[in-house]
This record gives C-alpha cells, structure tokens and sequence, in this order.
C-alpha cells in the first residue's frame, strides 16, 4: 500500500480504455484498492476533496474504481445502466486537473453493478451526487475525461473564477460526499 502520483491531464494513458478484471487477478487488485485508497486520502488531505479515484488514474489500465463516501468500496468491472433521460448541468472536477472545473452534463440517475473484492456482485440505484460521481469514475475506464464532456467552450473554470454563488453550490456538493 502506498500514495501513487495521480496522472495528469495529457497523459496518453488516461486516453486508454481499461481490461476487465478477471477472478483469478483478485489478489493483485485487492493491492491496487489499496494504493487507490492512500493515494485519494492523501489527495484528499492536501485539497479538501476526493470521493472516488479510478485504476488508471495511477496508471492501472483495469476497470476498478475505489469510492470512500460514507464506508470504502472497492468495484470491479463496473457497468452502467438505466440511465435516466433526466440530465444534471454541474461543475465536475478531477484529481488529473485539480485546479480545473468542468461543466458537464450527466444523468441525474442511473444503476450501477459491479463485483467486490470477494467476486460478489452489487447492483445500486443512483441519484444525484453519487450517480454524478459514478458516471465520472466509468467514464474514466473508457478514456474519458470529463473536458471530453464539457457542455460548451466557455464551460472550464479555475475554481477561484467561479461566480460566489456557483462556488457555494459546488463546495455544498461535494462537501456531502466527504466523509472522514
């Protein structure tokens, strides 16, 4: 277990989409949850956010995200489905461009599946935040960035930029996902 340098907007790797996890790799992704683990919480220490980092954003070209919101969750081979025609314009952020926002547009809800680090399957209902979050961490698996998704060119922002209002929005929203 240890903090991994998180790849940076750029990098050719976080273009790349990621291989399914089989079974028999379980004990070398239960190393990787990990070092998704240290390496968000110190991420998180130094900038005050981070609810969920994927495998490649240190490099692993495999489809695992971990997620600490209110408990840790390891998923593997993550899938999305029942995504509702409902879309949510928001400000998105990313530990590959910490200082960026991005104003995106995602399902308000959706379904995740995914297999934990035992093989067992989970199937969760989304809404807001953490249907939000979630669509962002898959995308990643499939070598999208969130700038990929911006809803227009005028849709980036340094944080400090934002308007007061916007800023209290943002900050209420991820604040609820931040759970120490």
């Amino acid at each position: 277990m240890a903090e991994k340098p998180i790849l940076q907007l750029g990098n050719p790797i976080l273009y790349k989409i990621c291989e399914p996890v089989s079974r028999s790799e379980l004990t070398t992704m239960a190393t990787v949850a990990n070092d998704l683990h240290d390496t968000m919480m110190v991420f998180r220490s130094r900038h005050g956010v981070g609810r969920a980092i994927a495998a490649p954003q240190i490099g692993v070209l495999k489809r695992l995200l971990f997620m600490r919101v209110e408990k840790p969750v390891v998923m593997i081979n993550p899938t999305l489905s029942n995504l509702s025609n409902d879309m949510v314009a928001l400000w998105d952020d990313c530990m590959s461009f910490p200082d960026l926002l991005v104003k995106v547009r995602r399902h308000s809800s959706c379904t995740i599946t995914f297999r934990d680090l035992n093989w067992h399957e989970h199937t969760l209902d989304l809404e807001g935040d953490l249907s939000e979050l979630l669509q962002h961490e898959c995308d990643h698996l499939d070598g999208i960035l969130a700038v990929s998704r911006a809803i227009d060119g005028t849709s980036f922002a340094y944080r400090e930029h934002l308007p007061k209002s916007e800023i209290q929005a943002y900050q209420t929203r991820i604040s609820r996902g931040i759970r120490n």
